[in-house]
């Protein structure tokens, strides 16, 4: 879910949630992208390091991502908190709230970096605190918990949260196996089966669009018809197709597949740029809360699609001319100059999407962090990009605004990436 929404959210507007919008879906036939030889890193096991190409030694690398995670972790700016001896929660901390996005993003940075309690206390916080027991949302999660009061601030789930659950479940079950006090295999087969029985009651369906194929931006009522493109991470489905066993994998395969499509669609415009919320066609897709544009959620795009150029490398062709647009566009508008919300059209947006309290365009980390990582994409020649990220400082902005959760974990994750730490765990030999 957006990581700027609840500021919106506690002013009611977004209470309805789990309501149903009103709006139908649009539907388009895609061009599936054009078959290329698997040459991706899952199959060779190689995983590039763009830090190493951009002439940063190989103990800075590891100092700068230890010193990245210890500020969102550890730091006097943390956004993980302990709860008791066995659990814990990330917080946004501007926004006072535990959602699913940044639970699971914390547990894939705990798992790709090997820590073990970190993840497990992650798990457990969720699955105590969020997931939906029994009804019609069993299974699910519910997306936004406030840190204030410790109470739900909505039951409805948000896909992305389940998608990066499962994900780091059966990376976790691959790197640690399942006897160690979490059957990491059974708790992401439990999200996966609960979706394949959603029928409809209650108006709760798969997290998947099973018509289009599609990822769903919340897999209840009307919100089951269209979609977010950074929730298509079409990676995560070929993890899921190798890893979860549960039967549907030529169905995830196809969805892989379909992501792909789609993002040619979503992002077709010279810029690169793609709106936050589209039809499943790539069309816009208006709110009650924004009008279409590039946003925070849009943010998330670009490192995505590398990380599919990297571990899969199905569709290098297209990838390489998206991140050739999308950073020739950020380029022409100042390599440490740019804004953060765009119409597609390269245009600056007549509404700003407030972040937590705050209305204001600025040159944000979480997309320098981002846009560093579309460098995977072999385009940035000079490595500007990276060169960027890497004199960027996880930070208070000038005007005194931090955001150490979105900006801290775009800025982690894309860190990274491109120290080749970010990775797809294959099953180690548990003994």
């Amino acid at each position: 879910m957006n990581s700027h929404l609840t500021s919106l959210f506690r002013t009611g507007r977004l209470l309805g949630l789990i309501s149903l919008l009103g709006i139908g879906a649009t539907t388009a036939v895609a061009q599936r992208p054009a078959k290329q030889p698997a040459s991706g890193a899952f199959y060779t096991g190689k995983y590039p390091s763009l830090l190493r190409e951009a002439g940063y030694s190989q103990a800075a690398i590891d100092q700068k991502v230890t010193q990245a995670y210890h500020d969102v972790f550890e730091g006097s700016n943390k956004v993980y908190f302990e709860v008791g001896d066995s659990m814990a929660y990330v917080s946004d901390v501007k926004n006072h709230d535990a959602r699913t996005e940044g639970m699971s993003y914390g547990m894939m940075v705990a798992v790709q970096l090997n820590k073990k309690e970190v993840f497990d206390r992650l798990w457990r916080w969720s699955k105590k605190n969020l997931q939906h027991q029994s009804g019609p949302l069993e299974g699910y999660f519910a997306w936004s918990f406030s840190t204030t009061t410790m109470k739900l601030n909505s039951e409805g789930p948000a896909s992305d949260g389940e998608l990066y659950f499962v994900t780091s479940l059966l990376f976790a079950a691959n790197r640690w196996g399942n006897a160690t006090g979490i059957n990491y295999y059974q708790e992401a087969r439990r999200i996966l089966d609960a979706s394949w029985k959603k029928d409809g009651t209650g108006g709760v369906r798969n997290l998947m669009n099973t018509e289009h194929k599609q990822i769903t931006f919340v897999p209840v009522g009307d919100m089951y018809n269209w979609t977010d493109p950074s929730y298509h991470l079409p990676a995560f489905l070929e993890v899921w197709a190798t890893y979860a066993k549960d039967g549907h994998e030529q169905f995830y395969r196809a969805c892989a597949d379909t992501s792909r499509a789609f993002l040619h669609r979503a992002c077709a415009a010279p810029t690169g740029l793609n709106y936050d919320y589209t039809e499943f066609s790539g069309k816009p897709h208006a709110t009650k809360w924004a009008p279409p544009a590039f946003r925070y959620d849009s943010w998330r795009v670009p490192m995505n699609i590398a990380m599919d150029y990297v571990w899969f490398g199905k569709d290098k062709v297209w990838q390489e001319q998206y991140a050739r647009r999308f950073q020739g566009f950020l380029r022409g508008k100042g390599l440490n100059t740019f804004e953060d919300q765009f119409n597609v059209d390269g245009s600056r947006p007549d509404f700003i999407l407030q972040a937590g309290d705050v209305k204001k365009l600025r040159h944000s980390l979480g997309l320098v962090a981002t846009s560093g990582a579309a460098s995977l994409m072999h385009q940035d020649r000079d490595l500007g990009f990276v060169h960027a990220l890497w004199n960027a400082k996880l930070a208070p902005y000038e005007d005194g605004y931090f955001d150490p959760y979105y900006d801290g974990l775009l800025y982690l994750f894309s860190l990274m990436h491109l120290s080749g730490k970010y990775q797809a765990i294959k099953p180690t030999t548990h003994h």
